[in-house]
């Protein structure tokens, strides 16, 4: 790949995605905690982790796997906001706010994967 992944777009999209998440579940019910609360931070931060998970390895096939892992944990998240929702934990316009950054980041990490094809 040639550019440490701490450089990459979708690393540093992912990790503000992960401020983003903690920020909001902060006021989320405290009954929450160890249920959707715990289980949106983790999808969260399971995006930039993966995408430092293949730091190590060598090939971009590997990193290709890891990228879409990320986006499975995207789509985790992206799902889990949708039900805070309807649970009546976010407002539309934060859940609006949140899915236009994850979509962007999951543009992103597919161009990513497209471009190691």
């Amino acid at each position: 790949m040639g550019t440490s992944y701490q450089n990459l777009v979708a690393r540093q999209r992912a990790m503000e995605l992960v401020t983003d998440v903690y920020k909001i579940t902060h006021a989320f019910p405290k009954e929450e905690l160890y249920g959707l609360t715990s289980q949106l931070r983790r999808a969260a931060v399971s995006v930039p982790s993966n995408i430092a998970e293949d730091q190590g390895r060598k090939g971009d096939g590997e990193f290709r796997h890891f990228l879409r892992l990320s986006l499975g944990s995207l789509m985790e998240v992206e799902t889990q906001i949708t039900i805070s929702e309807r649970l009546g934990y976010l407002t539309a316009e934060s859940t609006q706010t949140i899915l236009r950054e994850t979509g962007e980041l999951g543009r992103i990490l597919n161009g990513l994967i497209k471009s190691l094809a």
